[in-house]
């Protein structure tokens, strides 16, 4: 199970799914994606994307568990229609790929500590699941204006790779876990990547936002393993 971390996201989003499912027999491993570290003309997804490549090559995997959320899951996706004989399964929790406006608005701008802190505290239905730590990181990430540049360019370009038109024709195996209160990418979005997505089934997570699997890890978890088990893989 390979675990894709979103644009504001870092590894430690992912803490308790980490820790839950290789009691359950699965390796898991979460890869830091290149976001800040590529030429500003190659921070794209499809970058993105050819790097999970690379790095599924490079670990000689041949059938993965894919799990990403926001532009992680955007990522997957679209390695997932590139690769499709390479992924077992598709698991996608509040991912942009499908809506343009939410994705362009959602990304803090600079400015003060507390807008910061606000806009960071937006993505969540709980707002003490923004922690000073996360909001710190938030905060350090959109002043400094190299990742600030790159961070742009990433949100324009998961705008731009919209993949709408692409959805009826992936057949992978895939799980859709949504937040009843995402507001980055409302209940809206998941219902139509499940419409458009031939083989996927679709979960809600009621009071939970964005990060599904940061607000409500146990329900997250639990719902991902059952849905693993009913597919037996």
């Amino acid at each position: 199970m390979i675990i894709l971390h979103g644009l504001m996201g870092g590894l430690s989003n992912f803490d308790n799914v980490a820790g839950f499912f290789p009691k359950k027999g699965y390796k898991v491993i979460i890869p830091e994606l290149p976001l800040f570290e590529l030429p500003i003309l190659k921070t794209n997804v499809n970058a993105f994307a050819k790097y999970l490549k690379d790095f599924i090559t490079y670990k000689k995997f041949d059938s993965v568990i894919l799990l990403g959320n926001s532009l992680g899951g955007h990522i997957g996706l679209l390695y997932t229609k590139q690769y499709p004989k390479n992924v077992k399964a598709l698991v996608i929790t509040g991912s942009s790929g499908l809506y343009e406006s939410a994705m362009g608005e959602s990304y803090p701008k600079r400015g003060d500590r507390n807008y910061i802190k606000e806009k960071t505290q937006d993505v969540f239905y709980d707002p003490a699941v923004a922690t000073p730590e996360l909001v710190d990181e938030v905060f350090e990430t959109v002043n400094d204006r190299a990742k600030l540049i790159r961070t742009l360019a990433i949100a324009k370009s998961a705008i731009r790779h919209n993949m709408g038109k692409d959805l009826p024709k992936m057949n992978t195996p895939t799980c859709i876990i949504w937040g009843k209160n995402d507001t980055v990418t409302p209940p809206p979005v998941g219902e139509e990547f499940h419409e458009k997505l031939p083989d996927s089934d679709l979960f809600w997570i009621e009071k939970c936002g964005h990060a599904a699997m940061m607000e409500h890890p146990d329900t997250f978890n639990e719902i991902l393993m059952a849905w693993l088990e009913k597919r037996s893989l």
